[in-house]
């Protein structure tokens, strides 16, 4: 549904940003670009929607090359949409349902598909009744639900969200996982970068690893995470559950054969087996 070839990608002083990226989406993933602070997920995304243009390398959406054209890139956000990091830069009109029903307007949809689109978007994201609210007067969560309902008002086929739990209490992280987590098996496409190695095992089917511009992993979850040299090369930990296991082997002589478990439900199972 949504590839890159072969993206370079350079800052306007020359720095190389993003080097030879290749990165594959599937109709129907979960998919999770992982990598530290300053690895290049937001540059990479800022690439699907047109705000970056690459050096050399193509983006390719259902099939078709993306051209950076006007009619290009109204096409490819239509299919589209991203939820940026920090959702003050994604909200600016001064009530709740208006900012949701801007994408749906441009579309140029008649009054009452808009209204229901936002009606049935917030809702979903668990926002009904803050339509008049300013957006601004919202918590960190509630104003990522409200941006995520402003895309769902687009009725994309894939979302993308940069660093979704940023910022956010573990409740609020919680719930934007969930709600994700819900999207994704009603057929929502969905692309999120992170850092936080604890939440990816349990929420996405595949990780691409990129660090320092460069794509150096990709896989399940359990295959990425068993090469631990390359994870720690990148500036990440392993998954707290993993961690644990590794100390237990070194330490302890526990053999896990090298898998070791990713969430809490593994390890539960896990210990189980080895109790027996």
């Amino acid at each position: 549904m949504l590839e890159a070839r072969n993206i370079v990608f350079d800052y306007p002083d020359g720095t190389r940003a993003l080097n030879n990226i290749n990165f594959k989406v599937d109709k129907g993933e979960m998919v999770a670009l992982l990598g530290r602070n300053g690895a290049g997920k937001s540059t990479l995304f800022l690439h699907f929607n047109g705000i970056n243009i690459p050096k050399s390398g193509e983006v390719y959406i259902d099939g078709e090359k993306l051209e950076y054209d006007k009619e290009s890139l109204f096409k490819a956000r239509q299919k589209i949409g991203i939820v940026f990091q920090n959702p003050d830069n994604q909200l600016f009109a001064p009530t709740v349902e208006e900012d949701v029903a801007f994408g749906p307007m441009n579309l140029g949809l008649p009054i009452e598909e808009v209204e229901q689109r936002v009606k049935d978007s917030l809702e979903k994201v668990g926002m009904a009744g803050f339509e008049k609210k300013s957006p601004h007067h919202l918590s960190g969560g509630q104003k990522k639900r409200v941006a995520i309902a402003g895309i769902l008002a687009m009725k994309p086929e894939l979302m993308i969200l940069d660093e979704p739990t940023s910022g956010l209490d573990p409740k609020g992280a919680s719930h934007i996982l969930k709600l994700l987590y819900e999207l994704n098996k009603e057929g929502m496409t969905i692309v999120i970068s992170t850092h936080d190695v604890d939440l990816v095992p349990v929420y996405s089917s595949e990780i691409h690893l990129i660090s320092d511009g460069e794509i150096i992993a990709e896989g399940k979850p359990n295959e990425v995470f068993s090469d631990v040299d390359t994870i720690r090369s990148a500036d990440l930990r392993l998954p707290r559950m993993a961690h644990l296991a590794e100390i237990l082997e070194k330490e302890d002589n526990i053999d896990f054969g090298g898998d070791y478990p990713l969430t809490i439900g593994q390890a539960r199972r896990k210990f189980l087996d080895l109790l027996e």
